[in-house]
């Protein structure tokens, strides 16, 4: 694949080993004749390690050897997240800190969950861009005069706190970015 075709979440052969795309900076030269630089930021699947790849335009990396598959949360204990395999049923296991940043939007009811399947083990886990969540425990609103939308806090039933507007109330189902960690919408 050449590195312009290369978009966040491509999984690509660098150095031996599976790395995923986190993010993609195109550096344009100044000077004629001088080639585009792509910077790439991406996760090393196996160890999870960033990784910082720079490529000419013309250069290219192979994709790697692995699969998403789709899977659903059975259960957590204290140190370890177990998935279930929607297709074949197999059952992977993560430690909860490879999970870490995952964890705070996965739900036994989460559709879109995905494994990320290297050498028949699973490797890593990747969310939709949007989940929805339960409001579990967020203030009243306070009425007053404001031409601005406030916020206040709200935690969520996986534990993530989250900045909402001020007319939400406890129980409501919301929907959050896994990027960033925003409040977009009511569910």
């Amino acid at each position: 694949m050449q590195a312009k075709e290369i978009k966040p979440g491509a999984v690509l052969n660098y150095q031996g080993a599976p790395v995923i795309i986190e993010s993609v900076t195109v550096q344009t030269p100044s000077a004629r004749g001088a080639a585009t630089l792509y910077k790439f930021r991406g996760r090393n699947l196996v160890t999870k390690q960033k990784t910082d790849l720079t490529l000419k335009g013309g250069e290219s990396l192979d994709e790697a050897d692995f699969e998403r598959r789709g899977v659903k949360l059975m259960y957590t204990d204290p140190t370890h997240m177990y998935l279930l395999d929607e297709t074949d049923f197999n059952q992977y296991s993560l430690p909860l800190d490879e999970v870490e940043q995952e964890a705070p939007y996965i739900t036994d009811r989460l559709e879109g969950l995905l494994a990320l399947i290297y050498n028949d083990e699973c490797v890593g886990l990747q969310v939709p861009t949007a989940v929805e969540l339960r409001i579990a425990q967020c203030d009243p609103g306070v009425k007053g005069n404001s031409a601005t939308g406030r916020t206040k806090p709200a935690t969520l039933e996986t534990g993530l706190i989250v900045q909402v507007p001020e007319y939400l109330t406890e129980g409501e189902m919301i929907k959050v970015d896994t990027r960033s960690g925003e409040f977009l919408s009511r569910a």
